[in-house]
C-alpha cells in the first residue's frame, strides 16, 4: 500500500475531490473541497492518500490550515474506504505518513451530532477513527460543546458593573496568566503541567493575535474602582465571528461576571452586523456552558479533538 500527498497536478486534484464524502462522520464535499483549495486553506501537499497496487484510494486524509500557514493545524477529514477489514490500522499509517511529512502533530477535530453516542453507526466510525489517531501519536481526547449566537437571541445592555478598556500585550500576558489559574479548560490544564503560567499566556497571546480577528478589538475587563476582573478576547475564524478567548481572575469568580464579559463580546460582534458567533467548551466546563446558555447561544455539535502529548 502506497501513502502519499497529492500532486499539483489537476488529475490528482480531481481524484481527491472524487472520493465520496459520504459515511457517518461528517466530511468535506467536493465543492467545499474546491473552495478550500482555492482559498489556500486546504493544499495538495496537505491532501493524502492511501492506495492499493492498482491505483485505487483507500483511504483519504484532508489536512486544513489558514491562508498563511506554513504546516497544517488540523485534521479535517479523515476516511477509509467501506470494506476495508482494518480501517484503524490503513488510517494510523495514513495519518503517520503525514505528520513526518508535516514535521508535527497536527490536532484531529471531528464535528459529531449531539448523540453520537447512541447511534452505533456514528459511535464505531469514531472508534477506528480515536483508534488510528492514538497510534499516530494523538492520546489525548478532549470534547467540546460547539455554541453559536443569531440575532435571534439579541444582547443585552451593559450593567456598569465591569468596564472595559484597551490594553498591552503585556497586561494581556498578565491577564491571561492569573486568569489560568483553577481553570477548568482541559488544555490550559494540561499546558500548565509543563510549563508555567507566564509562558502559557505568552502564547495565548502569540496564538489570539495570529488568528484573523483584530487585536485592537481585545479588551481588559475591570471592576468600576479599576481592579482587575477578567478579559475580554472577540475573535474570528476564516468564516465567522467567534467568541474566542474570555477568563474572570479567581478572586472574582462566582459573582457572574462571567456573563458580563461574554455580553460585552456578543454587543462588540454585533454591533458590528455579525450574523453568527460561535464558541466552543469543553463539555466538563459547566459554569461555562451554563454562561452560553444564559446568553441565548446553543449548542450545535460536539467537537472531538484528538491532541498529541503535552509540550515538556
Amino acid at each position: 500500500m502506497l501513502f502519499r500527498a497529492a500532486t499539483a497536478d489537476p488529475a490528482d486534484i480531481d481524484r481527491a475531490l472524487a472520493y465520496p464524502a459520504d459515511g457517518p462522520v461528517e466530511a468535506l464535499p467536493a465543492d467545499r473541497v474546491r473552495e478550500e483549495l482555492a482559498a489556500g486553506r486546504l493544499r495538495p501537499e496537505w491532501t493524502w492518500f492511501a492506495e492499493d497496487e492498482d491505483g485505487e484510494i483507500l483511504a483519504r486524509a484532508l489536512w486544513w490550515g489558514r491562508e498563511d500557514s506554513e504546516r497544517p493545524i488540523a485534521l479535517d477529514c479523515l476516511q477509509v474506504r467501506a470494506g476495508i477489514a482494518d480501517p484503524a490500522a490503513v488510517a494510523a499509517r495514513l495519518l503517520t505518513a503525514g505528520h513526518a511529512a508535516f514535521g508535527n502533530l497536527p490536532d484531529y477535530n471531528a464535528s459529531l451530532p449531539c448523540d453520537w453516542r447512541a447511534r452505533p453507526d456514528i459511535a464505531g466510525a469514531v472508534a477506528w477513527r480515536r483508534e488510528a489517531a492514538y497510534r499516530a501519536g494523538l492520546t489525548r481526547a478532549i470534547e467540546r460543546l460547539r455554541y453559536e449566537w443569531t440575532p435571534a437571541a439579541g444582547t443585552v445592555e451593559p450593567t456598569g458593573r465591569l468596564r472595559f478598556r484597551e490594553g498591552t500585550d503585556e497586561e494581556f500576558v498578565e491577564a491571561f496568566a492569573r486568569v489560568s489559574a483553577g481553570s477548568l479548560d482541559l488544555h490550559t490544564q494540561t499546558e500548565l503541567r509543563s510549563m508555567d503560567a507566564t509562558r502559557l499566556a505568552r502564547e495565548d497571546v502569540a496564538f489570539y493575535r495570529d488568528c484573523p480577528g483584530e487585536r485592537s478589538w481585545w479588551r481588559l475587563a475591570e471592576l468600576p474602582d479599576g481592579t482587575l476582573a477578567g478579559l475580554s478576547v472577540p475573535s474570528a475564524t476564516p468564516y465567522h465571528r467567534n467568541v474566542g478567548y474570555l477568563g474572570v481572575v479567581p478572586e472574582q469568580r462566582g459573582k457572574g461576571l462571567i456573563d458580563e464579559i461574554l455580553a460585552e463580546i456578543t454587543r462588540f460582534h454585533a454591533g458590528q452586523g455579525a450574523q453568527r458567533i460561535t464558541a466552543t467548551t469543553d463539555t466538563v466546563n459547566a459554569p461555562m456552558a451554563a454562561a452560553f446558555d444564559r446568553a441565548g447561544y446553543e449548542v450545535t455539535e460536539i467537537r472531538l479533538v484528538l491532541e498529541g502529548p503535552s509540550r515538556a
